[in-house]
């Protein structure tokens, strides 16, 4: 058992925790959906397909900004986002890549018991 991690997860596994958390929610996946290949969206044109307030969908897209899946870029006043893949990518290689060392093998410790 590793309980090293019980009260404070790795440096670097922390861009993978914080992906993953912003995934975690049904609107912020509802809301990536919303996206055609490299287009922009505005608050607005976000907010008018959920019935959400405005400060609920500014919260998801907030979380998912912090995340890095989102970009936002500034025209004016208005907010323009974007998706953005490399943070999901980058996370799913870690996890992959996590499950593939560290977790290979069977509960004995031998290659055989995985196939």
């Amino acid at each position: 058992m590793r309980t090293q991690y019980i009260t404070e997860l790795p440096e670097n596994w922390l861009p993978v925790a914080s992906v993953f958390a912003a995934l975690g929610d049904g609107t912020r996946q509802k809301i990536l959906l919303l996206f055609e290949p490299g287009e922009e969206l505005s608050i607005k044109d976000i907010a008018d397909c959920f019935d959400l307030s405005r400060t609920s969908i500014v919260h998801h897209l907030a979380v998912l900004e912090k995340a890095g899946i989102l970009g936002v870029r500034r025209s004016g006043k208005m907010a323009l986002y974007s998706v953005r893949y490399e943070p999901v990518l980058e996370a799913l290689s870690a996890l992959r890549l996590y499950i593939e060392e560290d977790l290979s093998g069977d509960a004995s410790g031998t290659e055989e018991g995985s196939r």
